[in-house]
């Protein structure tokens, strides 16, 4: 199948027809009768020469948030500090009896919902996009469905991804960027299919497929090829088709994204069906990111996303992209370290095979890092966009000043910074303090459709000495010194 460069009138009115909830169906037209507002004007940079981020400020860092903002926050992130509580609540979470319950439900919707989501429809969310403009910030509108069994819904929720790209659109110009998982648009199980298949003609070169659209490298010797132990079956007549369908579907909500002007971030997932994601995503870019150094400043359409928990991760991101170089193709790359600990630990265990994560999180630190400077030099040359989404303050730190001493301008496109709502709150502000662009992503939808985030989330959070053990550290220190400030002006 070659890669469509255009999209067919057809394949965007099956998807935009699709039905949705009455909710997200409708956000698109409140939205769009919102007034603009202007560009929010960053706080003034650090001076030269004084560290890149500032922390110790906290007045100047929470400036404008509300006191009982920050109560909330303070509150909620606490709570997900208690490792018990957090093993309750996410067990809670897993049952289909508790999730699938109003009573559940309402309490998840009562605390970590509210803690983690920007709402329940388009709406919702981009009223808190709106916010964060005004604060000097942008949003990732996160429309949260994932894992599609079959390709009715895989249709039902390309529409929803295309309401979110209207959505944004509607959103002050640069304001708003929109994400999207590949599990949505195709059923699981062709995924898992695909990606066994590309990981076995990584293991034997001359292995056919027919169906593949392009040879860009995706997997790299030291990827967990395990996982795929014995030549896999043939994609049917039938399942082609199904694939060439999710091509159509990704392909629909890029046109959509390009159509707008409306920066489109893949999500990585699971070692299972990564290969499969990786490759779709790259359908995606050789057929809407144009060439290298195209338009100066210009960010590409379609960004896909690098996990630095993994062994990999840099041999894959070197191998992309120097093959982007070589083909002229703007890539666009975010970088996490990975949401996805548990399931790989307790996959790599169940099949006696070496966990595809790094063995420490030092490991995982330096692998961030490294492909940060190795992406940054990139934005440097013109020939790649990044995201830099982290909530580590050494690597933020790190990041910052390597942009800085590249000449990377802060208001350069092809560099943003971004964090999770409701997490790193103090590294997002203090980002957005020194000048850089700054995005928090948005997951939005129904409490039972976001589940699967939430429970990523608190487990992320467990523990005293998880990553938001800083972000307490700075909420104390700023609801003491605003209570010392009341009562002082008292006296």
């Amino acid at each position: 199948m070659a890669i469509a460069s255009r999209v067919s009138k057809r394949a965007l009115s099956t998807f935009a027809a699709a039905k949705l909830p009455e909710a997200v169906a409708a956000a698109g037209e409140a939205v769009a009768a919102a007034e603009p507002l202007p560009p929010a004007t960053p706080a003034p940079c650090e001076r030269a020469g004084s560290r890149v981020l500032g922390f110790e400020d906290t007045g100047r860092l929470f400036a404008g948030e509300p006191t009982s903002a920050l109560v909330r926050t303070l509150a909620a992130l606490q709570a997900l500090s208690v490792g018990p509580l957090v093993d309750a609540a996410t067990a809670a979470l897993r049952s289909p009896a508790v999730a699938g319950s109003a009573l559940g439900r309402a309490a998840a919707r009562a605390t970590a919902y509210r803690h983690f989501c920007a709402g329940e429809t388009a709406d919702e969310a981009a009223a808190v996009v709106r916010r964060l403009w005004r604060g000097g910030m942008g949003g990732i509108l996160d429309y949260g469905i994932e894992d599609a069994e079959d390709g009715h819904a895989c249709d039902r929720n390309a529409a929803g991804f295309i309401a979110a790209v209207d959505v944004a659109a509607s959103l002050p110009p640069g304001s708003a960027s929109v994400c999207i998982k590949i599990t949505a648009l195709c059923p699981i199980a062709l995924l898992e299919k695909t990606s066994d298949l590309l990981r076995w003609q990584k293991k034997h070169p001359s292995f056919n497929l027919p169906w593949k659209a392009h040879s860009f490298p995706i997997l790299s010797d030291s990827s967990p090829l395990y996982l795929t132990v014995s030549e896999p079956p043939a994609l049917t007549a039938e399942e082609e088709r199904e694939l060439e369908l999710a091509h159509e579907r990704l392909l629909a909500v890029c046109a959509r994204c390009a159509e707008h002007g409306i920066p489109l971030l893949v999500d990585a997932e699971y070692a299972t069906v990564q290969p499969a994601i990786d490759y779709f995503t790259l359908v995606g870019a050789l057929a809407f990111n144009g060439e290298a150094g195209a338009a100066d400043g210009e960010r590409p359409i379609v960004h896909g996303t690098i996990q630095a928990y993994l062994r990999d991760a840099r041999d894959r991101l070197e191998a992309m992209v120097a093959a982007a170089e070589r083909e002229r193709v703007r890539l666009g790359l975010k970088v996490v370290r990975g949401a996805y600990l548990t399931r790989e630990t307790r996959l790599a265990a169940s099949l006696g095979v070496p966990s595809p994560i790094h063995g420490s999180i030092q490991d995982t630190h330096d692998c961030y890092n490294g492909c940060a400077a190795f992406l940054l030099d990139r934005v440097r040359r013109g020939s790649a966009s990044v995201m830099l989404a982290t909530h580590n303050i050494e690597s933020g730190q790190l990041a910052a000043a390597q942009a800085l001493e590249l000449g990377i301008p802060k208001g350069d496109r092809n560099l943003q910074f971004a964090q999770l709502m409701g997490m790193a709150d103090g590294l997002s502000l203090s980002l957005r303090n020194a000048g850089f662009q700054v995005s928090k992503y948005l997951p939005y939808g129904p409490v039972e459709q976001i589940i699967p985030y939430l429970i990523r989330r608190a487990e992320e959070n467990r523990g005293l000495l998880s990553a938001s053990s800083f972000d307490r550290k700075l909420l104390r220190t700023e609801l003491a010194r605003r209570v010392k400030a009341v009562v002082v002006g008292r006296e």
